[in-house]
């Protein structure tokens, strides 16, 4: 009798151990990674497609018209994106990371199937247009609480020493979903015609976006929750908390995302519409050099992160602001609309650009303590990327239909003078824990 307990207390502990196997390291990355590629796919995609779908929601015959209407709905989704950072900041630091990255892609996939059935104005009249508002306020709101819980669960459950490395697949992912759409564009437009993406072609995308959000659902189901989220005790007044125990750093978040805003904005979604509007490119060659310098963007990511882990984050980030600092102007006005001119403007602001995004989420996880870190990322962060993120767009279609674009070109200047300021002026946080830093 004895001998036979033993034997089942055995098996039962060993089929518990079976049972119970721990998440790999890989599996960690991906699901937290995954949400924000579909989320990124669906976000970019609207601003891509544009110049395919602009006059088929407005009562216009005029393209800059219909351009500058679909860009101010794409702004209008911007400034959803600080009241996602903060409820859904709030929802991921009360009741965990894994149930608010959930929410997030639904609402997401959700925004995008909405986008690729609207009716158009001549079917439906002005609730065309009624449609594209509130699908783009869903995704705007899904955007700004995707990347703060995601930056936070992949900062929380990576080891101090490897946090960069961890960091860096967020924008790999953001990149690979923008790559996507990039190279979703370059497929298109080469096998269909004009008139054929004006008509139906630019609602695929939107669709397939939809189905992504499902694949992303799936794989998050698999993995734990962070285990710190839940055992730091919860603050009853996240957005009072920050303000009063953490204003240093809330703005230097703000300082942070000036710079990283305009250089995404910029360098993914302005540069192949100015191509393809103001130097007459064709829209394969634009979209060409675009996909191209996404694809060396995604792959320098962790080997960028890999590099802060070893040498610290505040080198990259210094290198990447003063290059901006000094060269931004003169590549932009290099662009005469040929393949190999528009390619290197690409991949001057997109690999500068890498220097930080491979650490940016683990650098913002830095700068707050647990109870409150998702909403103190999100909240500042997303308010940044509404101003200036949102707006881009819509400035710059404007200012070049005037000839007046350099005047942006001059303010994206000092948006790189004052991120330098504060890169220089913060402490180093590599390979320290995320509890002994806050």
């Amino acid at each position: 009798m004895h001998t036979t307990s033993s034997t089942s207390e055995t098996l039962n502990t060993d089929l518990s151990q079976r049972q119970a196997p721990p998440v790999s390291q890989r599996k960690i990355i991906l699901a937290g990674s995954v949400g924000n590629a579909v989320e990124w796919f669906d976000w970019t995609i609207y601003a891509t497609f544009a110049v395919f779908f602009s006059k088929q929601f407005f009562a216009t015959t005029s393209t800059t018209s219909a351009m500058l209407a679909t860009f101010a709905i794409f702004a209008v989704g911007f400034f959803m994106r600080p009241l996602g950072g903060i409820v859904i900041g709030i929802f991921s630091d009360r009741f965990g990371r894994k149930a608010s990255l959930s929410l997030t892609i639904i609402m997401m996939a959700v925004g995008s199937l909405m986008i690729g059935l609207a009716p158009t104005y001549e079917s439906i009249g002005v609730l065309a247009p009624i449609i594209l508002v509130i699908a783009r306020l869903l995704q705007g709101m899904s955007l700004g609480g995707e990347f703060a819980s995601a930056a936070t669960y992949l900062s929380e459950m990576a080891p101090p020493k490897r946090r960069g490395f961890f960091s860096s697949f967020l924008f790999l992912s953001a990149a690979f979903g923008i790559l996507m759409a990039s190279g979703m564009a370059w497929l298109l437009t080469s096998v269909l015609s004009d008139a054929q993406m004006h008509d139906y072609g630019w609602r695929i995308p939107f669709i397939l976006g939809a189905i992504g959000g499902l694949v992303g659902i799936w794989i998050r189901r698999s993995v734990p929750d962070s285990a710190m989220a839940h055992k730091e005790s919860k603050v009853k007044n996240p957005l009072k908390f920050l303000i009063k125990y953490h204003p240093k750093s809330l703005l230097r978040v703000v300082g942070i995302s000036i710079l990283t805003t305009f250089s995404f904005y910029v360098f993914v979604i302005y540069v192949p519409t100015y191509a393809i509007n103001v130097l007459g490119t064709p829209p394969t060659v634009a979209f060409a050099a675009n996909t191209i310098g996404l694809v060396i963007f995604m792959l320098c990511q962790p080997l960028f992160g890999m590099l802060s882990d070893r040498f610290g984050r505040r080198p990259q980030l210094i290198v990447f602001a003063l290059g901006y600092l000094i060269f931004f102007y003169p590549v932009i006005k290099g662009m005469d609309g040929s393949f190999s001119s528009i390619l290197m403007a690409e991949l001057f602001g997109l690999l500068l650009y890498g220097l930080y995004t491979a650490i940016g989420p683990a650098l913002l996880s830095e700068q707050f303590p647990t109870q409150v870190r998702a909403v103190g990322i999100g909240a500042p962060y997303n308010i940044m990327n509404a101003l200036l993120g949102g707006t881009t767009p819509y400035v710059l279609t404007w200012l070049q239909s005037i000839g007046k674009q350099d005047y942006y070109y001059f303010i994206i200047l000092v948006g790189a003078a004052l991120t330098l300021i504060t890169f220089l002026t913060m402490p180093e946080t590599s390979g320290k824990k995320l509890d002994e830093i806050t």
